[in-house]
């Protein structure tokens, strides 16, 4: 299974920082938030990484090269501009082959074993039909307390007590056969047509996980992980 990591994003609610350093560059523990994405994908043996750069991408494929010291193999895929979650999917497609696909943001944190997703992956494989995505999600963190959507016998669905999407999740490439490339799409409310099909699957997980999204959520999974 390959993934993708989304890293073009320009890091507005974390300026000053990354006005000039992209935000995937930014370090906690002493370890740049992509390197732990990085290191946590080829701990599950997922050995193909797509990463999408827009905004400083040059610094971000300088730091991680072909990705070989960390175990790992990288595909580049450059926007001139942003195409948010959606239309950097469909922008890097053909990087990413005609089978299932992890799809995960470079800005968070987690103990998610992503491993676990490969059967899952399997899954969506054999009958896309009937399963073709697949979203983890959290409880709703105090940001976010309204959440995203629910999560019924394993099926994603809008309504009923809400969680958050952890910006971790499976796709079917075919799903993305409608989407130009080059268009600037973002994942939501796009990809709910198919959470209506009753197509996504979902799972909640209760770990560790944080997204870093401003300089205090930063500094504080700093402090967290400085020994």
């Amino acid at each position: 299974m390959r993934a993708i990591l989304f890293a073009a994003g320009r890091g507005e609610r974390m300026k000053p920082l990354t006005e000039r350093t992209p935000k995937a560059l930014l370090e906690v523990g002493g370890k740049a938030l992509i390197v732990r994405q990085i290191e946590r994908l080829a701990a599950a043996g997922i050995r193909e990484v797509v990463v999408n750069v827009s905004h400083f991408g040059e610094q971000v494929e300088a730091r991680l090269g072909d990705g070989s010291r960390f175990g790992v193999s990288i595909l580049w895929s450059r926007e001139a501009e942003p195409l948010e979650t959606a239309g950097a999917i469909a922008w890097a497609r053909d990087l990413l082959g005609p089978e299932p696909f992890l799809a995960l943001s470079a800005d968070i944190h987690t103990a998610f074993d992503y491993a676990c997703l490969v059967p899952v992956a399997q899954a969506i494989a054999r009958d896309p039909a009937a399963q073709a995505a697949h979203f983890v999600l959290v409880d709703n963190p105090p940001w976010h307390a309204k959440g995203d959507m629910g999560l019924e016998a394993g099926l994603v669905v809008r309504g009923g007590p809400t969680l958050t999407y952890a910006n971790i999740s499976v796709f079917h490439p075919a799903l993305f056969d409608g989407v130009t490339a080059g268009t600037r799409l973002a994942l939501f409310p796009w990809s709910y047509r198919f959470v209506d099909e009753r197509r996504v699957t979902g799972e909640r997980y209760a770990g560790d996980w944080d997204n870093v999204g401003t300089p205090a959520q930063l500094a504080a999974l700093d402090r967290r992980l400085t020994p």
